[in-house]
């Protein structure tokens, strides 16, 4: 999964040791309600006793996909083994009664609070707009996590082990790059001509006719289109 990039992103160093148990990655179609089911198989290992962490997208439209809500596996972590909390301890301060270090438990980054997405409030509870935004970007970025598993890497889960994905990932964006600069090579052409017709044009001591500027502006906004 460290070969995808949008992924790569999400898996931390402390999370690989971990990902060295998961064995199998499958998906389901589920229809009452519409969306799909993600399941990831685990071998036993030392970090959490679930043998499969489930994710499950509900969607309003399968046509349209519109994400209603996500939900996750919690995941039953062993002592001291959680790799979305880490564990701070302070030294108390000088001169303090209480010599013991202070202990704080803090939320990390982590692949694995992917099986906590995030909570959609309730239709009655009242959220700011700021607040909205974010939750959308949030479940925006979930989704996309989860089609990417869904789309990308179950159907081709040996070449993104191998790595030959992502070359050929890499290959289709060299592609668009070269048809887009191709693009843009032929606009400056068309910007060439058009320039040296409007020279001959202004060398004449006459003005473009409206009728004949709007007609050569057409097929320019055909193109673009």
């Amino acid at each position: 999964m460290k070969n995808h990039e949008i992924l790569a992103e999400e898996i931390q160093e402390r999370d690989e040791e971990a990902l060295k148990y998961l064995k199998d990655i499958k998906w389901y179609r589920i229809t009452e309600p519409k969306g799909f089911k993600l399941e990831f198989h685990f071998n036993t290992n030392p970090f959490f006793k679930n043998e499969v962490l489930s994710k499950t997208y509900h969607m309003i439209d399968e046509d349209e996909p519109i994400l209603e809500k996500a939900i996750g596996t919690e995941i039953e972590w062993y002592p001291g083994k959680s790799l979305t909390q880490k564990v701070l301890k302070k030294k108390p301060k000088k001169g303090s009664k209480n010599t013991k270090p202070i202990t704080k438990i803090e939320n990390c980054e982590s692949f694995f609070n992917f099986f906590s997405p995030p909570q959609v409030p309730d239709d009655d509870e009242e959220i700011d707009e700021d607040t909205a935004e974010q939750l959308q970007n949030q479940m925006e970025q979930d989704y996309d996590i989860g089609s990417t598993i869904r789309d990308k890497i179950i159907p081709h889960a040996v070449s993104w082990f191998t790595g030959e994905a992502a070359q050929d990932e890499d290959f289709d964006g060299i592609m668009d790059d070269d048809e887009d600069d191709e693009e843009d090579e032929d606009e400056d052409e068309d910007d060439e001509e058009d320039e040296d017709d409007d020279d001959g044009d202004k060398k004449k001591g006459g003005r473009v006719p409206a009728g004949e500027g709007q007609a050569g502006e057409r097929p320019a906004e055909c193109k673009q289109q």
